[in-house]
């Protein structure tokens, strides 16, 4: 025979969960609020402003007239060279960087702790203050760079002020601020490897170059390829470093890069459907990387 229930304990239980979900159908509508409001909404709004015009405070739909200026404008393509050519440096030291600085930390038994802290200290730092320090290292004048430079009996450089120098100064500063974390993922992914890989390999006689490009890349391509997409999408986005170091434009235009391009139509020319009609270009552009890094995320779960 079953244990008689106790009068009301199907109904205090009936309280109790609909307590814990009500709590967290709460906690999940606010999220889902916050990420509408902050996300979803300006997505729709840019999308909408991509085809209008506002004039005397009336909006009209001009259907494609705002693409049609973006893309009549020289400083249109400028931008997309100057912004794939701080992708391609950034990833020249943005990528291979942090993954060497990684090997090199794993190969530390002791103080890796200090280490790694060290190695993310300038993650943690604000970025304005990142950025008033390197300004301060390309000064033509006082600048520690040209200082060295003068100690290496070499000619000083106008960091910021040359178009053959500006985009590369601006690549190292971005570098510094922000390998630490790609630094971390790497190290982690290295202490996953199994060390009778590294065992074997030297058995076979393998160096360190050959150990590293017959295990350690290989054990870790998945993780290369979605860092390496990762990547690819941020520095599409460069903004900050541009903008602060070198006032967006540049000497020459040599850094405007396509966000810094999409402020200066928004916010100094007020052409507010130019500046939409270029973030959708820039959106459909970055959709396309990040489906290939779902893909590659999926595949990695399975």
């Amino acid at each position: 025979m079953s244990a008689p229930t106790l009068p009301g304990t199907s109904r205090e239980e009936f309280l109790r969960a609909f307590k814990r979900n009500l709590s967290a159908h709460g906690f999940l509508i606010g999220a889902v609020l916050c990420f509408s409001f902050f996300s979803w909404y300006p997505m729709v709004r840019e999308f909408l402003l991509a085809f209008q015009k506002t004039e005397g405070g009336a909006v009209h739909w001009v259907g494609w007239d705002n693409f049609r200026y973006v893309f009549n404008d020289p400083a249109f393509w400028q931008a997309w060279r100057n912004t794939l050519l701080f992708s391609g440096l950034a990833l020249v030291l943005g990528f291979a960087v942090p993954f060497v600085v990684s090997i090199v930390l794993n190969e530390f038994r002791h103080a890796q702790g200090y280490l790694r802290l060290l190695v993310y200290l300038p993650v943690m730092m604000p970025p304005v203050a990142s950025i008033l320090l390197f300004k301060y290292f390309y000064d033509p004048g006082y600048g520690v760079f040209n200082r060295i430079l003068e100690f290496l009996h070499l000619p000083a450089q106008d960091w910021l002020q040359s178009t053959d120098t500006a985009m590369v100064s601006v690549v190292i500063a971005s570098t510094w601020m922000n390998m630490g974390g790609a630094t971390l993922i790497y190290l982690a992914a290295l202490q996953g490897i199994p060390g009778e890989l590294y065992e074997a390999a030297e058995l076979d006689g393998a160096g360190v170059l050959r150990k590293i490009w017959h295990v350690t890349i290989p054990q870790t391509k998945l993780i290369l390829s979605l860092m390496l997409l990762m990547q690819i999408i941020a520095t599409m986005q460069v903004f900050v470093e541009p903008f602060m170091l070198t006032g967006g434009a540049g000497p020459e235009g040599s850094t405007t890069t396509v966000v810094v391009l999409i402020y200066q139509y928004a916010f100094s020319f007020n052409q507010y459907g130019g500046a939409a009609a270029l973030g959708l270009c820039l959106l459909v552009l970055l959709a396309g990387f990040s489906a290939v890094y779902v893909r590659l995320s999926r595949d990695n779960e399975n």
